[in-house]
């Protein structure tokens, strides 16, 4: 038996012709997150495989492969023979270690198999009721539930047997770079990493441009976007991020234009300068973290003043979300605690 890491996609399965094209996007990405474990990937039968990975860098690997946008879900597993008696003694072993990990001396379980190798000689529902059967006889202190059991032993018969009992869902959407790129208006607050992460997962590859006025905002605002930016990358892959200088364009604003319109102004002003920034580096749309009347300069009015000054699509991922409703997608990716630093942009 080998310890692995059995790894499902799942949007992907509704693509018609171009579904090649996607399964080769999102293979390439979970190679590059497995080089550093080592692994080594396989695509199999609506699966892939990753091997090689040692048991001590496994919660590591599974965690890095659920992040990846395109991975339904994640499975550490035992892969062996199609053979009947090693397949038996797995799915005990697998159940034996279950019972012991929840710390209890008798739990309820169930077996759920799937065959997709149709040459095997037994089918779905057989080889449940024959592996449930050998548990229970090799396992003290387990019974069946098959509606509300304690915990399940699946075992899926492809190229080879998968034999686990845990499964990690992973962040879902579509494997970046298939929908093309686009550019985030990065700054340091809770809104817009959140806003380039619910973009990259529907398969967007970011670039970032963050507008910084030294030295009215400092230097360590700057690194606090770039650290922004690199917690974005465990999600969206490699990101280049554009400082775009803006002190000089402010001073302007503020000593040549009504004082009631300077926000208002300079958004305009920076959604100019970010579709350039765009333009030049191959990206079609532009991404915000606007959530609809949060703050003055966020109403309809002034989204479309701003966003009047662009030819290209702006995304607004979070236009529709309360703060609330941010600040716990931010929690679950791990950029709040680095946006409510106290470096104001």
């Amino acid at each position: 038996m080998t310890p692995m890491l059995l790894i499902r996609y799942g949007e992907i399965h509704l693509k018609g012709q171009n579904r090649p094209y996607f399964e080769r996007t999102l293979l390439h990405a979970i190679i590059a997150s497995a080089k550093k474990f080592g692994g080594v990937v396989e695509k199999g039968q609506g699966r892939y495989y990753l091997r090689e990975v040692a048991a001590e860098d496994m919660p590591q690997a599974i965690d890095a492969m659920a992040k990846i946008f395109g991975i339904y879900s994640v499975s550490p597993a035992m892969e062996l023979s199609k053979d009947l008696d090693a397949i038996y003694a797995a799915a005990a072993e697998a159940a034996r270690r279950k019972l012991a990990a929840l710390g209890k001396p008798a739990a309820t379980f169930k077996v759920d198999s799937k065959r997709s190798d149709k040459r095997f000689p037994m089918n779905s529902m057989t080889l449940s009721a024959e592996a449930g059967g050998y548990i229970l006889e090799h396992v003290p202190g387990l019974s069946v539930d098959v509606h509300h059991p304690d915990f399940t032993v699946y075992i899926e018969v492809r190229e080879s047997a998968f034999i686990y009992t845990d499964t990690v869902m992973g962040s879902g959407g579509m494997p970046v770079g298939t929908n093309g790129k686009a550019a985030l208006l990065l700054s340091g607050g809770i809104d817009s990493p959140v806003a380039g992460y619910m973009m990259a997962k529907r398969g967007l590859e970011l670039c970032a441009v963050h507008f910084f006025s030294y030295p009215y905002t400092s230097e360590r605002a700057k690194e606090k976007v770039m650290e922004l930016a690199e917690l974005l990358t465990h999600y969206a892959g490699r990101m280049e991020v554009y400082v775009v200088p803006f002190t000089e364009i402010q001073e302007a604003i503020r000593d040549n234009c009504p004082e009631d319109m300077f926000t208002l102004i300079m958004r305009r002003f920076m959604m100019r300068l970010a579709e350039r920034v765009a333009q030049e580096h191959d990206a079609g749309a532009l991404i915000t973290g606007e959530s609809l009347g949060q703050v003055a300069s966020q109403t309809m009015e002034a989204m479309n003043v701003t966003g009047a000054v662009c030819s290209m699509p702006v995304f607004r991922p979070v236009i529709g979300m309360d703060k609330e409703e941010i600040v716990q997608i931010s929690r679950k990716i791990g950029t709040f605690e680095t946006s409510i630093l106290p470096y104001e942009d």
